[in-house]
C-alpha cells in the first residue's frame, strides 16, 4: 500500500512541474493554460492532428465523474494535467487517463451560481470561491498555500470568474447581481495573495465618470460585477475587461445618465490599474444586458488598414470592433433583430429607446431576455476571418416594479419574462458585422462556448445535448454525438505525445475525445 501511495505521489510531482511563464506569451499547442487558452481570448488551437479529414472518427478516450453540479469551468491544461473547478472543489485528473491526481474541497457560504476556472503561475493555482476569497493551491498536490478575502459575502459579493495571471500578477474581479454593491477589479501577489492595485467599476463622488450618475446615493447601490475573464495585449500592456450592469437593474429613473462604468469595455494598465480607456454598449442599461462578453483580440485588416482590434458580441445584440489602443469604435453592427435602441450615436453606441425601458404595465422587446448571448465564450479563426459566437433570440416582456413609496422594489426593481426563444451559432464577418452562416441550435437558451483549431474544425454544443464539429467556413456538420446532458462550459483542446484530445465538460462529467493512434494527422 506504501508503494502504491509513494507511486501516486511521485506521478503527481512529475505531471505538474508548474507552468513556464512564457506559455502565457505564446499561442498553445502542448498546454491550455488560462481560461481562454491564451491572452487574446480567440479560443483558437493551432493544433490539426484532428482535422477535417479524420474528424468522423472521434471516438471516447476517457470520462471523469464529478459527482457535482454542473461544471462550468473551462478546464486548463499543463504538463499532462488537467485542472478544472466547480464552487467550493477544485480538481486534478491525467490529461491522458482521467484519472484523478488530488481534489480540494472546501465548503463556504454564498452564491454558488458557478465558478468558471482556475488560474495558474509557475506551480500555484488560483481560483474564486461562494464567499469571496481567493485561493492559492499548490499545483503539485492540492494543498493550500494562501487565502485572501478579497470581498465581504454577507453583503452579497462572491467570485465565479476564472482569474488571469499577467506577469508576477493575478488579476480576479467580484461577482454578484443579488444585492445593491459596486463591483471592482484586483491584482493580487501570487506569492502572498496581497492586493497590488483595486480598479472600481463604479466611481467614487468627483472622480472621473462619476458625472453620469446623478448623486452619490446612486453611485452607492452600484453594479458593474466582473462575470467573465479578461484578456490582455502583452505590447501595450493594458487588461481589457467588460463590466456588469448598474443597480436598480430595471428602473433606470432614479439612477438617470449614462451609469459610467458599467455596461462597459475598458482597458487597464496592468501595472498601476489605472483606466486607460473605456467604450460603453450599453449606456444607461435598463435591461441587465451587460458587457462582460469576452473582449477578443485580433490584429490584422479592417478596410484596408493594419489594426490592433478589440471584438466583442455583447449581450445587447450589437457587435462591436473596436481600435484597442484607442477604445475608438471602427464598427457598431446588430447580430439580432432586436429593437431595444432608437439609433447608434457618433461614438458607436447604441442609444435606447426609452419607450422600450420597462413601464409599470409592462412592455414588448423583440429580444432574449437573457440578451442576445450571455457568458459563453465565442471564438475567432484567423484563417476564415470569422467570429463565432452562440446567440439567443425571443421576444421579451419587462416591467417596472415600484414600491408604497413609488421607489423601484428591490435591486431588480421590476420582472421580466419572454417567450419563442430559440438559439443559434452565427458566423460573422468583423469587417462588416454580417452573419455569414449560421445553425440553429434549437429551442430555449444554449450556454455552450465555441472552439476552433487549425485542422479546419469548429466544435460546440445545441440545446438537445449534442456535440459537435462543423466546417468553419460554411457550417456543415462533420460529426456530432449525444453527449447526454447540457454542455455549459466550451470546448479546449490540447496534444500530448503525438495525441490531439478534445474536452467537452457535459452536466457533471468530463468528456475526452480522441482519433485513435495511427488516424491523427493529415
Amino acid at each position: 500500500m506504501r508503494l502504491l501511495l509513494s507511486m501516486m505521489l511521485m506521478a503527481a510531482s512529475l505531471h505538474a512541474q508548474g507552468l513556464d511563464p512564457q506559455k502565457l506569451l505564446t499561442p498553445s499547442v502542448d498546454t491550455w493554460p488560462t481560461y481562454n487558452g491564451d491572452y487574446t481570448g480567440r479560443r483558437y488551437s493551432s493544433l490539426d492532428l484532428i482535422n477535417q479529414s479524420n474528424v468522423h472518427g472521434l471516438t471516447l478516450a476517457w470520462a471523469f465523474q464529478t459527482h457535482s453540479v454542473s461544471v462550468k469551468s473551462t478546464p486548463s491544461e499543463v504538463n499532462g494535467v488537467l485542472y478544472f473547478s466547480v464552487p467550493d472543489q477544485v480538481w486534478a485528473i491525467d490529461a491522458t487517463t482521467g484519472r484523478q491526481v488530488w481534489h480540494f474541497s472546501r465548503p463556504s457560504q454564498g452564491d454558488h451560481l458557478g465558478s468558471r476556472g482556475v488560474g495558474m503561475y509557475k506551480d500555484k493555482l488560483f481560483f474564486g470561491t461562494p464567499d469571496a476569497h481567493v485561493i492559492c493551491l499548490d499545483a503539485r498536490n492540492g494543498k493550500q498555500v494562501w487565502d485572501t478575502v478579497v470581498a465581504d459575502v454577507t453583503v452579497g459579493y462572491y467570485v465565479s470568474a476564472a482569474p488571469l495571471v499577467v506577469g508576477d500578477q493575478v488579476i480576479v474581479g467580484t461577482s454578484g447581481d443579488s444585492a445593491d454593491v459596486p463591483h471592482f477589479l484586483l491584482a493580487l501577489d501570487p506569492s502572498t495573495g496581497k492586493v497590488n492595485w483595486r480598479w472600481d467599476a463604479v466611481p467614487k463622488p468627483g472622480e472621473p465618470g462619476s458625472e453620469t450618475w446623478p448623486d452619490a446615493d446612486s453611485m452607492s447601490h452600484g453594479g458593474g460585477s466582473i462575470w467573465g475573464a479578461p484578456t490582455y495585449d502583452p505590447e501595450l500592456n493594458l487588461i481589457y475587461v467588460g463590466t456588469g450592469n448598474p443597480h436598480p437593474i430595471l428602473a433606470g429613473g432614479v439612477r438617470k445618465g449614462d451609469d459610467l462604468f458599467t455596461c462597459s469595455i475598458v482597458a487597464i494598465h496592468a501595472d498601476t490599474g489605472k483606466l486607460a480607456w473605456y467604450f460603453q454598449p450599453s449606456p444607461h442599461d435598463t435591461h441587465d444586458w451587460d458587457a462582460i462578453e469576452t473582449p477578443v483580440l485580433v490584429d490584422g485588416d479592417f478596410h484596408g488598414v493594419k489594426r490592433k482590434m478589440l471584438l466583442q458580441a455583447s449581450r445587447n445584440g450589437y457587435f462591436f470592433v473596436l481600435d484597442r489602443e484607442t477604445g475608438k469604435a471602427l464598427l457598431t453592427a446588430p447580430f439580432v433583430d432586436t429593437d431595444w435602441a432608437s439609433h447608434v450615436d457618433n461614438l458607436g453606441r447604441p442609444v435606447p429607446a426609452a419607450e422600450k425601458e420597462p413601464q409599470p404595465d409592462g412592455v414588448l422587446v423583440r429580444a432574449n431576455m437573457d440578451g442576445a448571448t450571455n457568458w459563453m465564450a465565442p471564438s475567432f479563426d484567423p484563417w476564415t476571418r470569422l467570429f463565432y459566437v452562440n446567440t439567443q433570440t425571443a421576444s421579451s416582456l419587462w416591467y417596472l416594479v415600484l414600491n408604497d413609496d413609488h421607489k423601484p422594489d428591490g435591486h431588480q426593481g421590476g420582472t421580466l419574462s419572454d417567450f419563442w426563444s430559440s438559439s443559434q451559432l452565427k458566423a460573422l464577418d468583423y469587417e462588416t458585422g454580417k452573419t455569414k452562416w449560421q445553425r440553429d441550435l434549437g429551442k430555449g437558451h444554449s450556454f455552450t462556448g465555441v472552439l476552433t483549431m487549425a485542422g479546419q474544425l469548429l466544435f460546440s454544443g445545441d440545446t438537445s445535448g449534442n456535440v459537435f464539429a462543423l466546417d468553419p467556413t460554411s457550417g456543415n456538420t462533420l460529426w456530432h454525438v449525444y453527449a447526454g446532458g447540457t454542455l455549459n462550459s466550451s470546448p479546449m483542446t490540447y496534444q500530448i505525445d503525438g495525441q490531439q484530445y478534445l474536452i467537452t465538460p457535459v452536466d457533471s462529467v468530463i468528456y475526452a475525445w480522441t482519433v485513435p493512434t495511427g488516424r491523427q494527422g493529415r
